[in-house]
């Protein structure tokens, strides 16, 4: 009886028609968005190395390899991540599967990208190869701390770094434990931490998400309902414009609060819009700041906030 009533009051009921036609108008903009921002944008993105591959073990390692690169500015991160596939060379789980870390560290000796050095991306592909021989797949070592009632990927994620970085270091690191300060242990964050996780889920997004030629649906054990957006600096300001945020930390809350926003969208697919909200700042669409020139021509202006 008390439904009944509240669905008759007129009050109530104008209160959530207006809040269907605001969110209406919301997907409307993101949905035009997410149509623009597709493959043509590739090259501005390290997804474009994934792009490069056809065999599914090839691009779950030159995923994890480009996702884990995946800070700083594009063009650094490009640079980067070509540098690693040069020695990679044209079939990378064939590499991986071979990579010796007392015979091929040499290999990445001067390599340099920010925080991390030569022997981090060692240890990622030393820990990528124990991860396949231990699981057959990068996905399936993901899996094992997977499990579909899970609200989202939160828990198998904390179990996917917690089990990546026990994995054995010891001929790259030349000690028996895993090192505190190691370089490779920032490649496997974890949301236990407060962490927002934003390479992870940027790889988990490659992965997982099927339905457009932007993401690979490769790993068909997890659900793209579970997934949460990865979190960076554009992210972050852009849902803040936008009102899908009032968290002023960009930490795992952060991440979870923008992906509800998105998954009253789609419940489905809520990160299909990262990739081209992200293109947004990236290219500098969006201002950090109210700009009469640059806001005019701005693909989301009416539903920003500023």
């Amino acid at each position: 009886m008390r439904r009944e009533k509240a669905e008759t009051d007129p009050v109530k009921k104008k209160a959530a028609e207006t809040t269907q036609d605001k969110e209406a108008l919301f997907k409307g903009y993101l949905d035009r968005l997410y149509e623009t921002f597709d493959l043509d944008f590739l090259a501005t993105d390290p997804l474009e190395f994934v792009h490069r591959f056809d065999r599914p073990e090839d691009r779950e390692i030159v995923g994890l390899i480009s996702s884990s690169l995946a800070y700083g500015r594009v063009a650094g991160i490009k640079r980067s991540i070509e540098r690693v596939m040069a020695v990679v060379g044209n079939s990378p789980y064939r590499f991986t599967m071979g990579f010796s870390p007392e015979r091929d560290s040499g290999l990445f000796s001067d390599f340099v990208h920010r925080f991390n050095r030569g022997p981090d991306i060692s240890a990622l592909i030393y820990f990528a190869r124990q991860m396949i021989e231990d699981s057959g797949s990068i996905g399936g070592f993901f899996l094992k701390g997977y499990s579909p009632v899970h609200k989202n990927i939160k828990e198998a994620l904390c179990a996917f770094s917690e089990n990546a970085l026990s994995l054995d270091s010891a001929p790259v690191y030349k000690r028996k434990k895993l090192p505190e300060k190691a370089g490779v242990r920032f490649f496997f964050p974890s949301p236990a931490d407060g962490s927002p996780c934003k390479r992870l889920n940027l790889y988990l997004r490659w992965m997982v998400r099927r339905g457009d030629r932007l993401d690979f649906g490769q790993w068909k054990g997890v659900d793209t309902s579970k997934l949460v957006i990865p979190l960076d600096t554009h992210i972050a300001r852009i849902s803040k414009n936008i009102g899908l945020t009032g968290k002023t930390n960009p930490d795992w809350k952060m991440a979870e609060e923008i992906t509800d926003g998105l998954k009253r969208l789609d419940p489905a697919d809520p990160v299909k819009y990262d990739f081209a909200l992200c293109r947004l700042g990236i290219l500098d669409r969006c201002s950090r700041k109210v700009s009469a020139e640059n806001c005019e021509s701005c693909m989301i202006r009416e539903i920003c906030v500023l």
